[in-house]
């Protein structure tokens, strides 16, 4: 466990030291990208406490607004959902953990792009599992169905990565 604690001490100093670099960027977007097991969670209670930022369980808040929906209508709605759920919180600064939702099939979204219209009004930090390789972010395995990979373009969004 403390090798644990220490990845994600290092991971923490490194969000609160790049923060205030998001806001010379066009989206306020910061991807911590590692995978499962690497610390990303008490990475982001580490911040949440020394921030006293909102530290919001997506899968969990995202699916009681959904539960009442139909398949066809979550898809719809998930943007809307999404976006009712962030302006809610206080403060500007929020931390987003267990995002998996946001790349279930048949949601039929595009979760980098959601993430990103977020964060043209409010600070996000996320966690996200996955890994940045040759320029490029990807989230799962090639042939998972949620797989996805995006190329990363310098001065869009930060992504942090453990080393």
């Amino acid at each position: 466990m403390p090798m644990i604690s220490n990845t994600a001490g290092c991971l923490a100093e490194q969000v609160l030291s790049k923060i205030d670099h998001l806001y010379e960027l066009y989206h306020w977007l910061m991807i911590i990208a590692a995978p499962t097991g690497s610390g990303k969670t008490r990475t982001l209670q580490e911040v949440h406490k020394r921030l006293n930022a909102p530290l919001i369980n997506l899968n969990i808040e995202i699916s009681r607004r959904m539960l009442d929906l139909t398949e066809r209508q979550r898809a719809v709605q998930t943007p809307r959902l999404l976006g009712e759920m962030i302006d809610a919180v206080q403060g500007n600064t929020i931390l987003l953990d267990n995002i998996e939702i946001l790349f279930d099939v048949a949601l039929k979204q595009d979760p980098l792009r959601l993430l990103q219209g977020l964060s043209r009004n409010h600070t996000i930090i996320v966690s996200w599992n996955g890994s940045t390789e040759n320029g490029f972010l990807t989230y799962a395995v090639p042939g998972h169905p949620e797989y996805r990979r995006y190329q990363l373009h310098e001065g869009d969004f930060l992504v942090i990565a453990p080393a």
